[in-house]
């Protein structure tokens, strides 16, 4: 998968969760989430932001090609997303 900021990232799991782990860029090696599933095509977790290490509750959604996670303050009102494509 390729990240906003252009860092590539490897999604692995099975039976219902996956997590994600950065493998190029700043933050190579760096677990920055875990999901499981919550729906048809939608995930529940955390998600890290890797530049302040802080994690947060996320959504995550997979459609086609696209990826698209959200991660939340406040009980969801504050929330910043990203659209991840595959490569």
């Amino acid at each position: 998968w390729k990240t906003q900021a252009g860092a590539t990232a490897a999604i692995a799991g099975g039976g219902g969760a996956f997590s994600i782990t950065l493998k190029s860029g700043k933050f190579s090696g760096k677990r920055i989430g875990s999901f499981k599933v919550s729906g048809a095509n939608k995930y529940t977790g955390t998600i890290t932001d890797p530049e302040t290490d802080k994690t947060y509750s996320g959504k995550a959604s997979v459609s086609g090609a696209s990826l698209k996670m959200s991660g939340c303050v406040l009980g969801g009102l504050i929330c910043r997303s990203q659209t991840w494509h595959k490569l």
